[in-house]
């Protein structure tokens, strides 16, 4: 084998797909089913809530992922049959106490940015509930239905030849004389030349013993999901940290709760009834329509919300894709590649120093 991911979500899959195009022999391990973990309780918005908060390094990742989106969309459709479901939705804000750093960010980004008053918000969301005097409308922001994206990607990878291992919990890296050597699993010992630890809120667990150490926290998010008629809604609409994100068929999804409960994926009533109460206060008729599901993910969590995208540098061998919080979709495609430029040795697309890498890869540091 020559690389083995740990971690079977956005992050695990899409870096396989990078390793298994450039001719590598895969095998992804998921300590419990492939895609259902953070990557499926996510919303799918191809964007990081309030962008212009972010640092740099979150900046060009999600830059480079939303470039790549829409063919990466259409070569999964292509290839398996299953549509991931890009649409382009746009994104309105309802907050505007930050409306010049916004205009200013979607200024330098680029990135189409207006201005909306109260009869303009109303005209373009006639179901909306609050009306405020004024708005931010992105109307080229997009959103993938993330099901249904990583079950996509799933079957992608099973064509090109990637092994696929559910229910195969990692416990320990092997290494010798500090080169990485494989893992040890719930299923025995598996032999590699290259290990990528893409591990979500797991990842501070699996690496104690490595030179650098990754500081990912699990932070519980939950939403709640409508089935409401597809004409109810057609654009995400972002207020004070909850958003309602409508999909092609009428579902609506509601989110999402911040809770640091450590590694408890439960749910809550009033986890419930606070989202239910978000749900009709955006969107009044949601109040006439069936709660179809509610359920929680854990998000990997890191301080300054950037990823961890580096090569150990005293483990050869040994990489890590982790720690993207709220925005591991949007930020996918440009981690798994940056990832791939590591393990390959190859011109990265962004500087990974400023991912925590200080290896040198084709003459950069």
């Amino acid at each position: 084998m020559d690389c083995i991911i740990i971690g079977g979500g956005i992050m695990g899959l899409l870096t396989a797909r990078e390793l298994a195009q450039a001719g590598m022999k895969v095998c992804v391990l998921d300590q419990s089913a492939v895609g259902r973990e953070s990557s499926w309780a996510g919303g799918g918005i191809l964007s990081p809530l309030y962008p212009w908060r972010y640092a740099e390094p979150v900046q060009l990742l999600a830059k480079w992922g939303q470039q790549q989106y829409p063919n990466l969309v259409d070569e999964l459709l292509n290839d398996t049959g299953i549509d991931p479901e890009r649409q382009v939705s746009g994104l309105l804000v309802l907050d505007t106490a930050e409306r010049h750093v916004a205009e200013d960010w979607a200024a330098n980004y680029p990135l189409q940015l207006e201005l909306l008053d109260k009869p303009q918000i109303s005209a373009l969301a006639p179901a909306l509930g609050i009306l405020p005097e004024q708005a931010l409308w992105f109307p080229e922001l997009a959103q993938v239905r993330n099901p249904c994206l990583l079950k996509s990607l799933n079957k992608d990878l099973l064509q090109r030849g990637v092994e696929i291992r559910e229910q195969t919990q990692v416990q320990s890296l092997l290494i010798y004389k500090g080169k990485i050597k494989g893992v040890q699993t719930s299923a025995g010992n598996i032999e590699a030349q290259k290990v990528v630890a893409c591990s979500g809120a797991w990842t501070q667990q699996l690496l104690p013993d490595t030179d650098f150490k990754v500081d990912v926290q699990p932070v519980k998010g939950q939403m709640l999901m409508y089935k409401a008629p597809p004409e109810l809604l057609s654009q995400i609409i972002l207020s004070e940290d909850r958003y309602v994100i409508p999909r092609k068929d009428g579902r609506i999804l509601i989110g999402s709760t911040l809770e640091h409960t450590g590694f408890d994926k439960s749910t809550s009533q009033a986890a419930n009834n606070d989202l239910r109460e978000v749900a009709t206060r955006f969107i009044p008729a949601l109040a006439d329509y069936p709660v179809e599901r509610h359920w929680a993910g854990l998000r990997p969590g890191t301080a300054d919300g950037i990823p961890y995208i580096y090569a150990d540098e005293k483990v050869d061998g040994l990489y890590v894709n982790s720690g993207h919080f709220r925005n591991g979709v949007v930020l996918g495609p440009a981690s798994a590649r940056l990832t791939a430029d590591l393990v390959l040795q190859r011109a990265p697309i962004i500087d990974p120093v400023l991912f925590g890498s200080k290896v040198a890869v084709a003459g950069k540091v």
